[in-house]
């Protein structure tokens, strides 16, 4: 009897060290844009990366992406207003947060891939998908590739965003020690050594084409544009964008019978750097996710 207890007392220990490796250790982001998270995190191998992502909440998913040089954490107290009536899933893309870079380019179309398979990975059939900046491109780049799995689609972007960030590189890695991006950077990558690669690859990347206006023509997910009026680009760009969506086109209506199935948001106040953590953004976004899908256009 000794010997089979002893072999039991084993099997514990063993499973127990499996368990702890498999769970990811979860480290304090740091820095203005770090913070805790309620959320619960895993890993998914989904196209040769491991995409690292938290869970908190119950109910309808929303996939959560954040900005260029960010992690999932720079949402702060919108993570946990979103998760009070959905699942939110939020995700640190390609390189970024707790998701190591691999051997591909940073492309926002490879990375919305990434999602699509994330997406299936949980065994859903569709989620609504909320991304900012960076995130917002690939958001966009999902409804385009994978119009099959998004529900309702929030866009803190526009293409300008990209461009404007092709501008970093390996240069700049010194002198950005100093900011909010790397500081929460060096508290979470598996390499924090990868920085100035980091911002090869986004410089590299952003340097492409990003005119997506005919894909963007087509997208039949209810979406909400969202800007704020000192965003980094005029909100007359957001108002464009919300265009080619079917909006402005006409009166509304007495009735709202005219009113678009997408919609746009300008917050007052709120610059690039402040929307993704504003209280005010959750407040906007959370009456549209709960609103019935439209049908049309």
């Amino acid at each position: 009897m000794r010997g089979i207890s002893a072999i039991v007392a084993l099997v514990q220990v063993i499973t127990a060290v499996s368990l702890r490796a498999q769970a990811p250790a979860k480290r304090a982001a740091q820095g203005a844009w770090g913070g805790n998270t309620k959320g619960v995190g895993h890993y998914a191998d989904v196209n040769g990366i491991k995409l690292y992502y938290e869970i908190a909440g119950t109910g309808r998913p929303l996939i959560l992406l954040h900005g260029g040089l960010g992690a999932l954490e720079m949402f702060g107290p919108n993570l946990a207003a979103l998760a009070r009536g959905r699942q939110v899933i939020a995700v640190d893309l390609q390189g970024h947060g707790r998701t190591a870079d691999i051997d591909r380019p940073l492309s926002v179309a490879f990375m919305a891939d990434d999602i699509a398979a994330l997406i299936k990975h949980l065994g859903l059939a569709s989620a609504d998908i909320m991304g900012y900046s960076l995130g917002g491109g690939v958001a966009l780049q999902t409804a385009i590739r994978h119009p099959d799995v998004v529900r309702k689609l929030v866009l803190g972007f526009y293409p300008e965003i990209l461009a404007q960030q092709g501008q970093v590189g390996p240069a700049a890695a010194e002198a950005m020690k100093q900011t909010p991006m790397y500081q929460l950077y060096a508290s979470l990558a598996p390499r924090p050594e990868d920085w100035p690669r980091l911002l090869g690859k986004i410089g590299d990347a952003m340097k492409q084409d990003f005119d997506f206006s005919k894909d963007i023509a087509g997208i039949m997910a209810t979406t909400l544009v969202v800007a704020g009026d000192a965003d980094i680009f005029p909100p007359s760009h957001a108002v464009e964008l919300f265009g080619l969506l079917g909006g402005g086109k006409r009166d509304g209506g007495w009735d709202g019978s005219g009113r678009p199935k997408s919609r746009l948001a300008i917050l007052p106040g709120q610059t690039h750097y402040t929307l993704f953590s504003a209280p005010v953004l959750a407040a906007t976004v959370i009456p549209f996710l709960d609103e019935p899908v439209s049908p049309g256009r």
